[in-house]
């Protein structure tokens, strides 16, 4: 392989020019792309690390895996269901659960609310005993009676508190039965309980409007039978492979099921952080590419330059196509240059965000989940970042190919 063309670029590149306009105009061109893949590795990284917030945050109150019905709003029978995971392995817990919305009244204060009923093994799975506030305890069940841990989010509008001042009023329609026409109360299935305790996840979904119940009160509250619930929720081994686990799940449960891991669980949520992630890389990329054009005229001013080198490599027998190759390799050599220092600098950024949290997100850091800008750097948007500028790199020697074999025909 001919390595002229690229070792004359090389030198083309970083000789002196004649005029120092030349110089400047080449340097700001490699800044251009550099300050976009800078920009770049530093925006997707900044999603990436709210993408990786939002996933902690669910992660203390969401199963690693949840089985739900496919084809309808609850599972029949999980006990044998439940039977029949446990010899997939790797499954510590795997215990059905009932969700379902519902009416809260407390104090003559009301709102729609998020029923959760749950057994025992919810605290073991789950961060739940954690997030519960100093004032109360989760506690759902003493054997004689039930109570409730609410939300945040319910604590606030309903202006309730732990303790046994007032009880917590939960009415959802009936689902079996028919309803009197000339009474519609009785319509409706209601139970009540003292609240144990408040728990903050600090995320929206659960903080809102979620309460956990044990889950024989919900079954009593939403007429579920017993062996009935809306879903499974497991908790595995550590270092179980869930990707491996859920594939061997649906092979044994088949199509009537449906297994989603905690990603799965909010993928709309995931997915508009992805949207805007993807859409904002291709804000970008349409700002190289405007950046780019800073690379043709620099080129063709380098051209111009070396007229007199052009017609000594001519008389020494360097074809058209050789030339022509030389300039469109200049004009690759920016686009890289400008792309690595750019990326390096952008790492170095992310890295430096990483660890010491120096840009903060507001002022005042307890109105906020976290105080910094998260970040995180993935491989794959550094790839991405560089097929991008190569790809506009490849445009803007086509365009560099075409003006130079124009000039060396006439």
């Amino acid at each position: 392989m001919n390595h002229l063309p690229l070792k004359i670029a090389f030198r083309y590149l970083f000789s002196k020019k004649s005029h120092s306009a030349v110089n400047i105009i080449s340097a700001i061109s490699i800044c251009a792309v550099a300050v976009t893949s800078m920009a770049m590795i530093c925006v997707l990284s900044v999603f990436n690390g709210f993408s990786g917030l939002v996933n902690d945050k669910l992660s203390q109150i969401d199963p690693e895996i949840k089985i739900t019905a496919a084809n309808a709003n609850y599972i029949s029978n999980t006990d044998s269901i439940i039977t029949a995971l446990k010899q997939c392995g790797n499954i510590i817990y795997a215990a059905p659960s009932i969700e379902s919305r519902a009416l809260a009244t407390y104090n003559g204060l009301q709102i729609p609310i998020t029923v959760k009923g749950v057994t025992p093994d919810f605290a073991k799975m789950t961060n739940i005993s954690d997030l519960v506030k100093e004032d109360g305890q989760y506690i759902l069940s003493n054997g004689y009676q039930y109570f409730s841990v609410i939300s945040v989010g319910v604590a606030i509008s309903l202006n309730a508190h732990p303790g046994y001042f007032n009880t917590l009023e939960i009415y959802t329609p009936k689902r079996k039965g028919a309803v009197n026409p000339a009474n519609p109360t009785t319509a409706f299935r209601s139970k009540s309980t003292y609240i144990s305790g408040v728990f903050e996840v600090q995320q929206q979904d659960y903080d809102t409007e979620h309460v956990i119940l044990d889950i024989n009160l919900a079954r009593e509250l939403f007429d579920y039978d017993q062996g009935e619930a809306t879903s499974i929720d497991i908790q595995t081994a550590p270092g179980t492979n869930i990707d491996a686990l859920m594939q061997k799940i649906s092979s044994a449960l088949g199509s009537q099921f449906t297994v989603q891991n905690r990603l799965m669980q909010h993928s709309h949520s995931l997915k508009m952080i992805n949207a805007e992630k993807w859409i904002t890389l291709l804000l970008l990329g349409f700002i190289l590419i405007i950046a780019s054009f800073n690379i043709i005229s620099t080129l063709a001013i380098i051209i111009t330059e070396k007229d007199e080198s052009i017609i000594t490599l001519r008389s020494l027998g360097a074809s058209n196509k050789m030339i022509s190759r030389i300039f469109v390799i200049e004009g690759w050599l920016i686009s890289l240059f400008g792309a690595i220092s750019g990326i390096i600098i952008g790492l170095i950024l992310c890295l430096v965000q990483q660890y010491t949290g120096i840009i903060k997100m507001s002022t005042n850091a307890q109105a906020l989940i976290i105080d910094a800008y998260p970040v995180i750097v993935e491989w794959t948007d550094i790839l991405a970042i560089i097929s991008i500028v190569a790809a506009v790199g490849f445009l803007t020697s086509q365009a560099t190919a075409i003006a130079m074999h124009r000039r060396l025909v006439k």
